[in-house]
């Protein structure tokens, strides 16, 4: 009796205008509480489905790593002394200052997701936790990274493609007898996706009010993150320096060489001084005398020469000494060993809640929408 005085209201309600039409929040809630049964069924399959979920996700463990670069105004004994260095070699002290940097933190990001950064990581050795297995990153991707079962089933396609491609592949190789080398420029197909795992799975965050960077690398192994992690920190310390004092390197190559040019002239000009001074030691006469002070000429100016590359040899150093960023570790590699991902219970959580509103909307307007369609149905005339 009660549900066809809902079924009448219903009816009724359906036959007002628009405006008129009214939601009865009782009524509603009235409804959910008649229907408990079918959502407490539809929570507790959501909850499993996500308890599936959830235990098909494999674990993941992050390492975080925390560096500190020296800033640009900690240098300033630093520029006073390399300054006082060139104004003795006779050199614009603005013409050794450092400039400024290029390669801003905010770049670090890009950098280590780059192609050419991350190829440099396909060849480093890790070691798994379990096994105590040595391999490179590039077999560790390849191998040993497992995937949930749906992604298996959404990438069978492709994989038999590619298997059907391998085929031939490796029939050409045969015949050629040529192993394929590592190549930036043309990547095969494997290579790429390797390189776009690797880089997804590393991170790198610059904080402008603590000057922190931070990099963080999140493998599914704990022992394999926190190698990898530290490599990557290692590396790209390495990319900064080698490029910020790339410039004055090259410069400290120059004045070496000319310091070097210069002594061998000094050296060969107080031979030759010497030399002429032994053959001609008592002589008197004025070509005599004056092929002597051209000598010491020569050798005056050469030693000269010789002082003044010596001079901005030192400056060159000391500019290469001041220009190359100090990296404070804050926090160093770790391995972890709690993993961060999967969140079990918010994927439980969220599924009971998706099944349960599912749930609940085909009990407060499913229901009389499939009704309605019936009897629109129903009242059709037919030909």
């Amino acid at each position: 009796m009660r549900d066809l005085m809902e079924e009448d209201k219903e009816k009724d309600n359906m036959n007002l205008p628009a405006e008129e039409q009214e939601i009865d929040l009782l009524e509603l809630a009235r409804n959910l509480w008649d229907n408990w049964r079918l959502l407490l069924k539809w929570l507790i399959g959501g909850a499993i489905v996500g308890l599936i979920i959830a235990l098909s996700i494999p674990k993941e463990y992050t390492t975080t790593i925390k560096l500190v670069s020296e800033n640009s105004g900690g240098a300033t004994g630093a520029s006073g002394g390399l300054g006082m260095l060139a104004s003795m070699a006779g050199i614009s002290p603005t013409s050794v200052s450092g400039g400024k940097d290029a390669v801003s933190p905010l770049l670090y990001p890009d950098i280590v997701k780059s192609a050419p950064f991350v190829l440099n990581l396909f060849d480093v050795k890790v070691t798994d936790i379990d096994d105590d297995q040595s391999m490179t990153v590039k077999e560790y991707v390849s191998n040993d990274i497992s995937y949930p079962w749906w992604s298996i089933l959404k990438s069978l396609p492709g994989k038999a493609i590619n298997g059907v491609m391998s085929i031939f592949s490796s029939t050409s190789n045969d015949n050629t007898g040529e192993e394929h080398n590592l190549d930036p420029f043309d990547l095969t197909p494997q290579e790429t996706g390797i390189l776009n795992i690797i880089a997804s799975r590393i991170s790198a965050n610059y904080d402008n009010k603590t000057a922190v960077i931070s990099i963080s690398v999140t493998m599914q192994d704990p022992k394999v993150s926190a190698m990898l992690a530290d490599t990557v920190a290692n590396r790209l310390k390495e990319y900064v320096i080698n490029y910020r004092t790339n410039k004055a390197r090259s410069d400290l190559e120059f004045a070496e060489k000319l310091n070097n040019e210069a002594k061998v002239d000094y050296f060969n000009a107080q031979k030759k001084f010497a030399t002429y001074n032994d053959r001609n030691h008592g002589i008197v006469l004025n070509s005599a005398k004056t092929e002597g002070e051209r000598l010491r000429n020569e050798m005056q100016l050469a030693y000269n020469l010789y002082n003044s590359t010596s001079q901005q040899l030192q400056v060159a150093k000391a500019k290469v000494q001041e220009i190359t960023p100090v990296f404070t570790v804050l926090e160093p590699a770790t391995v972890p060993r709690k993993p961060v991902k999967p969140s079990k219970m918010i994927i439980i959580f969220g599924c009971a809640f998706m099944a349960f509103v599912i749930a609940a909307a085909w009990v407060l307007f499913g229901k009389s929408l499939v009704r309605q369609f019936k009897e629109k149905g129903k009242n059709q005339p037919t030909e």
